[in-house]
């Protein structure tokens, strides 16, 4: 670990020098003057007189666009930007008034002020039929390589998590406990800001949600990653892209949640661009309480003897967590950027459970026992990230290197009491079976550091040339103690206790190149990474120490018929690394009945993928098809296995290979000016080969998934949209999955003159979001209906300081590129 961050702090060490000989010259447009000059002006209404506060003012260079610097104004109007020697053009904007442009600003040699005199703003009142206020970007855009949905377009988004979010993104399906498929399967790597991040913690289901929707820009899916990118993923790549502007001034929005079940929240998004620094912030405090219940019926044979029993719990899930992002950028210069960021998340979660066992034997009319057991569970989950980041850009377009260093610091602090009280068959009456009590402390932390470097370079008319190295280092510890009483004192229970170490290294270099010769394009590249994984049971003293070199080619051919038609052949060798809870032998305790563990032998998951894509744009719309392959070796399953006459255990085990041939259809489609559609299927055959223990778990499997949203403006002012989302059965290596579908209304008004937003959401209108399933084998039958969190209904209220609410048609956006080849 010592001599890993040699390198990055020599680095920080010597950057200023280095920053100090990359200052650009006279001959490039920014010559270095000492004490600069001053443009100065002041802003108005052209109505009134009056000086307008907080109007945003930008200047950009004439010839090329470039932003040299910004401000706002104060509270008589006046501003005041430094600038060099040049040519230039003034950008001023202010919320409900025409955006105005100065041009033929010119800063002599010698001139100490530029005094532009008062500037006058129009009121946009009288030209809001003409620009279309409704103009926003598309909720959904669509290119070859990536999809990307516009969060806050979304009205079912509304006061939600990013749990929620993504289930409403194409292809991407959320399960009622939080697990994330991506065109039907598993495996998919969560990135912010495309970096991995301490915010959605050790667990992906339990970060996604306590990170609040309102603190989230927009969400891109690849579903088919190029070599640039880290290998991990088995089915592809999702990228959270939190809130930040880089706009001249004070801007930002508020938005104040409340909802039932207990549902309440404050969000704040702020950027300030002045001179040379940019900083940027996010925090969101949020309060939760839901309800959630499940309901199972199992059988278990031995010999002639059939053990049944019924299982139901209702439980209640919540807390208060705090989200924290605060960071900055520094403009040396145009071509010199460096940005640093900490991210802070602690989260405090009262839950309770109440389990019901009713057990018979033979039949459901010879009830034996009645079995009452509670889990009060206290959790605490402070999450610590930090990142610095240095861009260095070159002359010509696209011409840049990058640095990034982060480090991610996150803990779980778990703790749980049990009772467990007996009755008779009458359920009321004492069996004279003493109470259980028990109690578990589960305690777990992970420490990371990323260093990261990337290098572009174009070539020619369009060829780009793509290098990097990437190092993980990530350490995790899991203390976990079950104990339980007896004879007055508390003793650990030793199936149930022990103290897991876990080391990973990874360390990975990678190339890509591509270019386009007329009509056709092609991108290559490769990846090699080394991994070393380590993990070692303390008590029981069982280490596994492995290591393995693997390399990961991704190829790209693309040829764009016309500008409206854009076809696509891509493939990818990706990896999936088992996850920390997959490897973690310490069992889940709420349950008595079904035990929940890992499986520290685990082996990754080896990925082929195939696609063949194409793209046709439409005037009032966009359509993607997509034919896909992957074919997976050392596929990992969890298997359910019987251990008594009412207990069963379930873990993770490596089978033999997956075969899944799909096709993915999505389109965005805007039949008027005030009605916008969009949908998208996955048609999905799914076969699974594999056995364990002498026992055949292969599987062969129909289904589809699909999502469909209609959004209409009525009274101009005022949004109804509707999402429906359904989910097909599906068989699994150890039975069924049965349907899902659920409905989420939604409706917002303008209010405030178009600086906020008023939003009632609706999600689950229908109760219908469960998990309903049945597992079977060759001595058990078990039927399981399980739903999370009921019906919730939330109002939501967003004002926008200095952000004017676009609206608009459909999104065309990208062209044919290279999949997955873009930076996110």
């Amino acid at each position: 670990m010592k001599n890993f961050l040699i390198f990055p702090l020599t680095f920080l060490f010597l950057l200023p020098n280095f920053l100090s000989a990359q200052q650009r010259g006279p001959s490039q447009g920014m010559p270095d003057v000492g004490i600069l000059p001053t443009i100065q002006g002041k802003v108005v209404d052209n109505d009134t007189q009056a000086p307008l506060e907080f109007a945003t003012v930008t200047l950009f260079i004439q010839m090329d666009s470039t932003m040299v610097t910004g401000g706002i104004t104060g509270v008589d109007g006046n501003f005041a930007l430094d600038a060099p020697p040049g040519k230039f053009y003034l950008q001023v904007e202010f919320i409900g008034f025409q955006t105005k442009i100065v041009n033929e600003i010119e800063v002599n040699k010698g001139d100490r002020h530029v005094d532009l005199g008062g500037i006058t703003l129009s009121t946009a009142a009288n030209v809001l039929d003409e620009i279309e206020v409704r103009a926003e970007k598309s909720t959904m855009q669509l290119s070859l390589d990536k999809k990307v949905f516009n969060v806050g377009k979304d009205l079912a988004n509304s006061g939600g998590t990013a749990a929620d979010v993504l289930d409403n993104v194409p292809s991407v399906t959320v399960d009622v406990e939080g697990n994330v498929e991506l065109r039907g399967a598993g495996g998919v790597r969560i990135l912010i800001d495309g970096k991995p991040s301490g915010l959605i913690g050790i667990s992906n289901s339990d970060g996604l949600r306590n990170l609040p929707a309102g603190m989230i820009d927009k969400i891109e899916v690849v579903t088919n990653p190029s070599a640039r990118y880290e290998a991990e993923g088995m089915s592809g790549i999702i990228n959270i892209v939190l809130k930040k502007d880089r706009k001249g001034g004070l801007n930002g929005s508020i938005d104040l949640t409340a909802g039932q079940p207990d549902n309440y929240g404050v969000a704040f998004n702020m950027n300030f661009r002045r001179d040379k620094f940019n900083f940027f912030s996010n925090y969101s405090l949020r309060y939760r309480n839901g309800p959630g219940s499940g309901d199972t019926y199992q059988e278990f044979y031995q010999g002639d003897d059939t053990f049944i029993t019924e299982n139901t719990s209702r439980r209640t899930r919540g807390g208060l967590s705090n989200s924290i992002r605060f960071g900055a950028d520094y403009f040396f210069n145009e071509s010199n950027i460096l940005t640093t960021a900490l991210n802070y998340r602690y989260s405090n979660d009262d839950n309770f459970n109440r389990i019901h066992y009713r057990d018979y034997e033979n039949s459901l009319s010879n009830q034996v026992s009645f079995t009452e057991r509670t889990d009060d569970e206290v959790e605490k989950e402070p999450n610590l990230e930090y990142s610095l980041t240095y861009k260095k850009m070159f002359e010509g377009k696209d011409h840049e290197l990058t640095f990034d260093l982060r480090y991610q610091d996150e803990e779980e602090d778990e703790r749980s009491e049990f009772l467990e009280k007996y009755f008779l068959p009458d359920e009321i009456t004492p069996s004279g079976k003493a109470d259980l009590q028990q109690r578990s402390h589960n305690v777990e932390g992970n420490r990371n550091i990323i260093l990261q470097m990337d290098y572009v370079f174009p070539f020619g008319k369009d060829g780009k040339l793509e290098a990097g190295w990437r190092s993980g280092i990530r350490d995790i510890t899991n203390d976990f103690i079950v104990e339980q009483v007896e004879d007055s004192e508390w003793v650990p229970i030793d199936n149930f206790t022990n103290n897991l170490l876990y080391d990973e290294n990874i360390h990975a270099g990678y190339a890509t190149i591509g270019n386009n010769w007329k009509q056709f394009s092609w991108q290559t590249g490769l990846r090699a990474e080394y991994s070393e994984v380590r993990t070692e049971l303390v008590q029981t003293n069982e280490i596994n120490p492995r290591d393995y070199f693997n390399f990961f080619p991704s190829v790209f051919l693309g040829y764009e018929i016309n500008e409206k038609n854009t076809f696509q052949v891509s493939y990818s060798r990706r990896i999936r690394r088992p996850g920390f809870w997959e490897l973690n032998p310490f069992l889940t305790f709420s349950d008595a009945r079904h035990i929940w563990g890992g499986n520290p032998d685990l082996n990754p998951e080896y990925t082929n993928s195939y696609e063949v894509g194409y793209l046709k744009y439409f005037d009032k719309g966009t359509i993607t098809s997509s034919l896909f392959y992957r074919h997976t070796n050392d596929v990992i399953q969890r298997i359910r296995e019987v251990t008594s006459d009412t207990t069963s255990t379930t873990r993770p085990r490596n089978l033999s290979t997956r075969d899944d041939y799909g096709l993915e259809l999505t389109f965005s489609f805007d039949p008027s000016k005030k009605w916008r559609l969009n949908g998208n299927a996955n048609f999905l055959r799914s076969q699974t080969e594999g056995d364990f223990e002498g026992q055949d778990f292969s599987a062969d499997t129909y289904t589809w998934f699909g999502r469909l949203s209609s959004r209409v403006t009525i009274f101009d002012k005022v949004d109804v949209q509707v999402n429906f989302n359904y989910r097909a059965p599906r068989n699994t290596t150890q039975g069924r999955r049965m349907a899902m579908w659920n409905v989420d209304p939604a409706a917002s008004m303008d209010i405030l003159k178009n600086k906020g937003t008023l939003t009632l959401s609706v999600r689950d209108l229908f109760n219908t979001r469960r998990r309903r399933y049945i597992s079977e084998g060759e001595n058990f039958f078990v039927e399981g209906d399980w739903r999370w969190r009921a019906r919730q209904t939330t109002l939501t209220f967003n004002y926008r300081i200095n952000q004017k609410k676009k609206r608009g048609g459909s999104g065309r956006n990208g062209s044919g590129g290279f999949g997955g080849g873009g930076e996110f």
